[in-house]
């Protein structure tokens, strides 16, 4: 599959107002409005499935029945990191400091660095597939285009050749990259409230480990870390891998306004209610990068209106089923990497120049 990595510039004139447009439509369906009682509801079953999933560890003990437990707590950190998400995206609650508390705490939970993770998403957000501004987009370990390709050295030279077969067995890794990038950005001065990110993080390491350590033998309890945490990793990947890998990149000053840059770099996922609840809203990915705050439950409402005015527009809206995300995510990466497979086959010189020489 090819990709067309070409953002169009939008018609003259139209651009100043289409944003503001479609916000007024949002604001008088009442999208933006807070969502106490479903947010209650969220945040009470998955506390509960959280303290649940520990109290299931304790009362199944020595027993090698103790990984299904570390693979269902697995989900479960994921649902708690996109709680994180909501909060931090101040979803759940509209004032700045309630918002923190909250996306600090359930940060905390699955061993996340709030202030590290807040600054690269909001990063994210502002510049979607920037290739030089949106942080998701580093070329430290995969490369995402082929101009990343042609100038990689180190880990991402040698796996870019294959990446895309290895993508998903890396991900079993991204639960640890995780928690080891939290702990490298507390060294960053510039970090704020980088104290309370470190005893949080701390706090989180040492109860973890010593829960698992009391309750279970060493070896069962290696076995419970790695199952958990790489499936954690492959959970988060998978949230994340269908919302923009193999949709357009941007590059130098190739910036088009607000409204064409989100929709244009972004794709959603079709699907039902459990679809909405696996993915945590995320596969409204076009509906979320315009209007962030919108409270998780709202975006399949904003869908049709959003849908509708891009097509108004003529502005293309990407919706596709989740295998099919995965699918264009992979071809795209297989892509990026071909400038590191054909490096891999040496240039012969001709016969003639090698025995001809009068040398």
């Amino acid at each position: 599959m090819t990709t067309d990595t070409t953002v169009r510039p939008p018609p003259s004139g139209t651009s100043g107002s289409d944003f503001a447009r479609l916000s007024r439509k949002i604001a008088e369906a009442g999208l933006m409005g807070r969502r106490p009682g479903y947010y209650a509801l969220r945040i009470t079953v998955v506390t509960g499935l959280y303290v649940g999933g520990w109290a299931a560890v304790a009362l199944v003990g020595d027993s090698w029945w103790t990984l299904a437990v570390a693979v269902f707590l697995a989900v479960v950190f994921g649902q708690v990191a996109l709680l994180a998400h909501d909060a931090a995206h101040r979803q759940v609650f509209r004032r700045r400091r309630a918002s923190e508390a909250s996306g600090r705490i359930a940060g905390a939970g699955v061993g996340m660095g709030y202030g590290w993770w807040h600054d690269k998403h909001t990063r994210h957000h502002a510049n979607p597939n920037h290739a030089e501004l949106d942080p998701d987009l580093d070329p430290n370990l995969l490369v995402w285009s082929q101009d990343q390709a042609r100038a990689a050295k180190g880990l991402p030279r040698l796996i870019g050749r294959r990446q895309a077969v290895l993508f998903f067995p890396l991900l079993t890794l991204e639960g640890f990259n995780l928690h080891v990038s939290s702990v490298r950005a507390l060294a960053d001065r510039s970090l704020k409230h980088r104290t309370l990110d470190g005893t949080l993080l701390f706090a989180h390491f040492a109860v973890y480990l010593t829960v698992l350590l009391w309750l279970l033998p060493p070896g069962m309890a290696v076995a419970f870390l790695a199952v958990h945490q790489c499936l954690f990793g492959v959970y988060l990947g998978s949230l994340f891998a269908p919302n923009h890998k193999g949709m357009p990149i941007l590059t130098g000053e190739d910036r088009p306004d607000f409204l064409r840059r989100q929709v244009l770099t972004s794709r959603n996922v079709r699907g039902g209610r459990f679809t909405d609840i696996a993915l945590g809203g995320l596969n409204h990915q076009i509906e979320h990068h315009l209007f962030p705050s919108m409270p998780s439950p709202n975006l399949r409402r904003a869908r049709t209106i959003v849908r509708a005015y891009c097509e108004e527009l003529g502005l293309d809206y990407v919706e596709t089923g989740l295998i099919t995300s995965y699918r264009q995510a992979l071809a795209s990466l297989h892509q990026a990497g071909a400038p590191l497979r054909q490096a891999r086959v040496p240039a012969q010189a001709p016969a003639a120049a090698v025995g001809g020489s009068d040398v």
